[in-house]
C-alpha cells in the first residue's frame, strides 16, 4: 500500500513540475516570438540605442539570456517546493501507517 502511495506521490510531483515547465516555456517563448517579430519586421528599431549606448537588439539579447537564468531558478524553486511537499506528506503517510 505504501508504494502505491508513494508512485502517486511521484505522478503528481512530475504533473506538477511538467505544468511548471510548460508555463514557463510558453512565457518564454512570447518574449523571444517578439524578439525574432522586431528582427523579422521592425528591424531598423532593433538598432536604435536604448541603454549606456547598446541598441536594441543586444539589450533584448542579453535580456532574454538573463530571462532564461531567472526562469531557470524559478523552475528550480518550485519543484523542489512540490517535492518537499511530496516528501513531508510521504513522511506523515508512514507516521500514520506504522
Amino acid at each position: 500500500m505504501h508504494v502505491n502511495n508513494t508512485a502517486e506521490e511521484k505522478e503528481i510531483v512530475t504533473q506538477q513540475k511538467s505544468k511548471l515547465g510548460v508555463r514557463l516555456f510558453f512565457i518564454y517563448l512570447i518574449c523571444y516570438a517578439g524578439f525574432v517579430f522586431l528582427g523579422v519586421f521592425k528591424y531598423e528599431l532593433l538598432a536604435s540605442t536604448v541603454f549606456w549606448g547598446l541598441n536594441l537588439a543586444l539589450t533584448y539579447g542579453i535580456g532574454l539570456i538573463i530571462f532564461a537564468v531567472i526562469l531557470g531558478i524559478v523552475y528550480n524553486y518550485y519543484c523542489t517546493k512540490y517535492e518537499d511537499q511530496a516528501e513531508k506528506t510521504e513522511n506523515l503517510t508512514e507516521g500514520e501507517n506504522k
